[in-house]
């Protein structure tokens, strides 16, 4: 047999000993621990962005909706602090002062009245509490995600044919997987008091 006959018939034996030592493999899984990272960075960025907007934004609905129950609130305690005896029925300005009162009561409650519809309170902070459990799982599953990613990555690197060409082609070091914040034990805190 000629050199260059060997050659020949060495080259595909040489190509499948390559492929077979994570040549491709490992780059491969490198780039998906990469991608599913990046998830998990965008995860957090969306709760970064999404959970303060939305608590100010109920924040905000409770304020007037409060604003319109405390004007009604005051409303008839000022239409109960003034008493009307038979005696004073006389008095044009106390009958004046207890109407007044009274019309501001209605007026209330006719404002109450029309911004009823409006009045979603509950229903926003219904709201709030899905996304806030939505994004919390979310950010589970890219955890989860990633750490698949890095396990899968560092088995490979370390694991025969593939520990070979990691270490020979790439110098490839495990991937640390995500692990809880030591304060991650305590649950998170949503504040509604206005500051």
């Amino acid at each position: 047999m000629t050199t260059l006959r060997r050659l020949g018939l060495l080259a595909p034996l040489a190509a499948l000993s390559l492929a077979g030592c994570g040549l491709n493999s490992v780059p491969t899984a490198e780039e998906n621990v990469n991608a599913n990272w990046g998830d998990l960075q965008s995860e957090y960025q969306r709760r970064s962005d999404l959970i303060p907007n939305l608590v100010n934004t109920v924040k905000g609905a409770a304020q007037q909706e409060k604003s319109v129950l405390v004007e009604v609130t005051e409303a008839r305690a000022g239409a109960n602090r003034i008493q009307l005896s038979p005696a004073d029925l006389s008095d044009p300005a106390k009958v004046s002062a207890f109407n007044d009162a009274q019309n501001r009561i209605t007026l209330s409650l006719q404002r109450l009245q029309e911004a009823y519809p409006e009045l979603k309170t509950n229903q926003n902070f219904l709201t709030l509490q899905s996304q806030i459990e939505g994004t919390e799982n979310s950010i589970l599953v890219a955890r989860r995600d990633y750490n698949e990613a890095v396990q899968g990555y560092n088995t490979r690197i370390r694991t025969f044919p593939d520990a070979v060409g990691a270490k020979i082609f790439y110098g490839a070091k495990p991937k640390v997987p995500f692990e809880a914040a030591a304060a991650a034990q305590s649950a998170p805190t949503v504040d509604f008091n206005a500051q």
